[in-house]
């Protein structure tokens, strides 16, 4: 009987691991379900098997025996009402501090073949669809980018005993992980490279002041700015986009004409101010040195580069995924806090 070549070869099955690998099928299904108690020899030999064979686990059964789904949530998280022409919801997708972010939880993600589901949650209907969604089992965890302090979703999750890591401290005392940058150690720095430069009339742009950056942000920078005599800086609010920034520094100018130094709380507003002073035909920073903060892509692109404060933010984004998946291996893992030095990169700007 003539063997028809086009037929496809049997798809491999655990046991066609288990003998390759010369072990038993519940070993290979131990490996493959990531039960921990596994002899490493053992556990690399069952991988070399699993590669050699092309063997391709059935994640809908393994969910059965994990009763995990293979997904994390990452939540953008807004604590008021939004429209869809507000900058917020477009900033999701144009600021490099997302992008930044989601290519750290991915680089950490992928090699344990966990998906990520992107989530935007903006008003309390929206909350109130997520931890329904959430309580019906489709993802393992969450990590949670809430920038506003009265965001009820931190205190939402820690209720639902749902994993959760959150990318800020938490504003009110709740057990839950947190991953964040030294953001008033950094406005220090920024403060103390500005006077450093001999600047003496100082002022800064702030973020949006009910999100606890901003607040941390300056707050450092006035405590900086203090602590070598200056009692007052003038400060105009901008909301982390490049308009905001150009809309300040047009009030900063024109209430206060000689400033010589600016710090901006985010590399976005300060491109807008580096756009008005240029309006303005004031050199930087001959005339006015600026110090932007994050050291987002942009940054080196400016004219002039500008010198800026570094969160790593994929390290920081990294270390959420991690802290995640260990509390979801673990659900007793006892809640932690880690926090990345910012360091000061010195450009052209300031």
């Amino acid at each position: 009987m003539s063997r028809d070549r086009s037929a496809k070869p049997p798809t491999p099955t655990l046991e066609h691991v288990a003998k390759v690998a010369g072990v038993s099928r519940a070993t290979v299904s131990r490996v493959i379900n990531g039960i921990r108690n596994v002899d490493p020899q053992l556990r690399e030999t069952v991988e070399a098997a699993v590669a050699a064979t092309g063997y391709v686990p059935n994640h809908a059964a393994r969910s059965l025996v994990t009763r995990r789904t293979g997904s994390i949530a990452l939540i953008v998280s807004e604590a008021e009402e939004r429209t869809w022409d507000d900058p917020f919801l477009g900033r999701i997708f144009t600021d490099p501090y997302f992008g930044r972010m989601v290519s750290g939880i991915l680089g950490v993600l992928r090699p344990h073949a966990v998906n990520l589901v992107l989530m935007l949650v903006e008003n309390d209907e929206a909350r109130t669809q997520l931890v329904r969604y959430l309580r019906q089992g489709h993802v393992d965890g969450v990590i949670l980018i809430s920038t506003h302090n009265e965001d009820p979703l931190p205190q939402l999750l820690t209720e639902s005993g749902m994993p959760a890591v959150l990318s800020r401290r938490p504003s009110q005392s709740i057990p839950i992980s947190y991953v964040e940058a030294a953001q008033h150690t950094g406005a220090i720095m920024a403060a103390d490279h500005l006077v450093a430069r001999g600047c003496t009339r100082v002022a800064t742009i702030t973020g949006p002041l009910d999100r606890s950056a901003s607040l941390d942000r300056l707050a450092g920078f006035r405590e900086g700015m203090a602590r070598h005599g200056y009692a007052y800086v003038p400060s105009v609010e901008g909301n982390f986009t490049q308009e905001s920034g150009e809309r300040a520094m047009e009030q900063l100018l024109a209430e206060h004409p000689k400033v010589d130094g600016i710090f901006a709380a985010n590399d976005l507003m300060a491109q807008g101010a580096l756009l008005v002073l240029h309006d303005h035909g004031l050199r930087v920073p001959e005339d006015v040195a600026v110090i932007g903060f994050d050291d987002n892509s942009s940054a080196q692109h400016c004219r002039p580069p500008l010198t800026t404060i570094r969160q790593p933010l994929e390290d920081m984004a990294g270390e959420m995924a991690k802290l995640l998946l260990t509390h979801i291996e673990d659900p007793e893992h006892q809640v932690t806090s880690v926090i990345f030095d910012t360091e000061l990169l010195v450009r052209r700007s300031a």
